[in-house]
């Protein structure tokens, strides 16, 4: 299939540039393997739901990811350049990789200052993408750049507004573990949850699993290729416990839906996914699921609505068919639904 395939026109205006308030109050397009959409509330989810289902959630904690910093000025230039940097994956105790702006400004053994910590880059590749090593490790490297860095909102809202206080609660799920933060971006489909919603499901009598991606800013990466077999996915930690597996497992040999929330536990359960069920354990996982990709776990997903040409519609163009997504994105489009991190959610049926 080609890139263009994937391409549709988003007006500008459907972009979410804040989230619903409450998180529970966004709208939810449900999407059946055949027949017409329903437009509901995140608050119908469980009522969409059959009880002995199991949805899937990402316990992912986002960090402060976004850093702004200075590269001294060289003897022939003799001006600072002021450099934005996103952190995109933890390489060593005292080592990112991350995305550097301006990249054509950076070179090998350069010096980033911030306000207490510095960085040194030791390796520079294509696209902006750069190796560095911290002045600090471990823990308190984790806690300067926490004081530091501010949430990494995606460029698409990060362009047409500033991080600001707000964020830190909204680009954050309510179910986040303490001590898995490690992520670059928000699982943003768990963003809509809250106890109010919490409460319904688990009185609809769905159950809960949890998984664990460190989201990457990849994410957000264009594919640049026309042929999208040629595009290369960053990879990306994930983990599924001895106690999820099981509950996954189960599930699946007593017949009953496995419903992932978000693309990132979608890709965990089939990264980790054998003819047998999903097996407990870690993996830095670079899965491309695009239409052809035979779902091993997944009955359904809930996630928000993505970006012209990324990675996430073809992967739900591959769990739903591409015609059956572009339908329902023209419908949401012409509905005003809002689109991207902020936006609102759809629950997608796999095609039969």
């Amino acid at each position: 299939m080609r890139l263009s395939d994937f391409d549709f026109d988003l007006p500008d205006d459907r972009i979410a540039l804040r989230p619903a308030r409450p998180r529970d109050a966004a709208r939810l397009l449900h999407i059946p393997a055949d027949g017409p959409f329903g437009d509901h509330g995140m608050m119908d989810l469980p009522s969409l739901l059959q009880p002995g289902d199991v949805l899937v959630l990402n316990d992912t904690r986002v960090m402060h990811a976004a850093l702004t910093g200075v590269r001294p000025g060289r003897k022939v230039e003799g001006r600072d350049v002021h450099v934005s940097v996103n952190l995109h994956k933890r390489v060593g105790p005292d080592r990112w990789r991350v995305f550097a702006k301006p990249g054509k400004r950076l070179r090998e053994g350069d010096e980033i200052r911030f306000k207490k910590l510095s960085a040194r880059i030791e390796v520079k590749s294509d696209g902006g993408d750069f190796l560095i090593q911290f002045n600090q490790s471990g823990a308190a490297l984790d806690k300067a750049i926490q004081n530091e860095g501010v949430p990494p909102l995606p460029p698409y809202i990060a362009s047409k507004r500033k991080v600001d206080a707000a964020d830190e609660e909204d680009y954050q799920t309510t179910f986040a573990a303490d001590d898995k933060m490690e992520s670059v971006a928000a699982p943003t489909a768990g963003l809509h949850f809250t106890d109010r919603l919490m409460n319904a499901l688990n009185a609809r009598c769905v159950e809960i699993a949890t998984v664990t991606l460190h989201v990457g800013a990849g994410t957000f990466l264009p594919v640049k290729s026309e042929n999208i077999e040629e595009h290369q996915m960053h990879a990306e930690w994930c983990e599924i416990s001895d106690s999820s597996a099981a509950l996954i497992n189960r599930a699946k040999q007593d017949g009953r839906r496995i419903i992932p929330v978000g693309t990132t536990a979608l890709r965990t359960i089939e990264s980790l996914a054998g003819n047998d069920g999903v097996r407990a354990g870690t993996m830095d996982t670079d899965i491309f699921i695009t239409p052809g990709y035979r779902f091993r776990v997944t009955d359904a997903l809930l996630t928000n609505f993505h970006l012209p040409k990324s990675t996430l519609f073809m992967l739900v163009a591959a769990l739903a068919g591409l015609d059956r997504m572009q339908a329902a994105y023209a419908h949401a489009i012409a509905d005003r639904y809002r689109f991207f991190s902020y936006g609102d959610a759809c629950l997608i049926e796999a095609a039969k």
